[in-house]
């Protein structure tokens, strides 16, 4: 644990102007794919995920978390995952068309790179050995809410490596003592049930009814049953 907030100490210290710099970025960008979702504007969001999952798997965990055990599988993760949008921009899978359904839980998503550092300081916590918004939960919780707000069809690749890291952040809230993971394992768990109820609804036919139905409550309790440990997490942290 003293290495894992050893390294985040060592990353904030070198890089906070240029974390600046990327969550403006992020921010404008976002904003102009409300405002005026140009191909411009969608394929320079594109880029821009290019180039933040690449920092986290170069910059972050091959540059700063190099004492980390196994640091090399997590910037092989992260840099597959950036491979992936820049495979996306080349073809155009997701057009970032907006889906007005779920504002509410894509604006949270969207808080949640600000939540971490603010709940680091409210336990106790000091610059720079916290959580930041340029950090891998801090790149997930955004990536979703974006995905979510532009649902009409999204990259599934990047939904299913996305989740995944999410969901791992339970283990993260024991071993490393970090609380603020709960946030993104909770708000994970309706953003999965969304993103495949949306793809399987549009890749199933209509003669194929009780299938889609089959599967809505197949997707269904496989979230009861990430909640269900979510709650046990959460009230065990509650009680210490």
């Amino acid at each position: 644990m003293e290495t894992f907030w050893n390294t985040i100490a060592q990353y904030n210290e070198s890089t906070w102007w240029a974390q600046i710099l990327i969550t403006a970025a992020g921010i404008l960008l976002t904003a102009l794919l409300y405002r005026r979702p140009t191909v411009w504007a969608k394929r320079s969001m594109k880029i821009y995920m290019v180039f933040l999952n690449g920092w986290i798997a170069l910059v972050y965990y091959a540059m700063y978390c190099d004492t980390r055990n196994y640091h090399y599988v997590l910037s092989a993760f992260w840099g597959t995952v950036a491979l992936i949008w820049l495979w996306d921009l080349f073809t155009g899978y997701t057009p970032f068309e907006r889906n007005p359904k779920y504002p509410m839980l894509a604006g949270v998503l969207y808080a949640m790179p600000f939540l971490y550092p603010l709940l680091s300081w409210a336990r106790g916590m000091e610059f720079p050995m916290m959580t930041t918004t340029v950090m891998p939960c801090s790149v997930v919780a955004f990536t979703i809410g974006l995905l979510l707000a532009f649902s009409r069809k999204v990259n599934l690749l990047v939904i299913l490596f996305l989740c995944h890291w999410a969901l791992i952040a339970f283990s993260k809230v024991y071993v490393y003592k970090i609380p603020e993971d709960l946030l993104l394992a909770s708000a994970t768990v309706p953003a999965i049930y969304l993103f495949f109820k949306n793809y399987i609804a549009q890749n199933l036919h209509k003669e194929t009814k009780l299938s889609a139905r089959l599967m809505n409550w197949f997707l269904i309790l496989m979230c009861i049953v990430i909640g269900v440990f979510l709650s046990i997490t959460l009230f065990q942290e509650v009680g210490k």
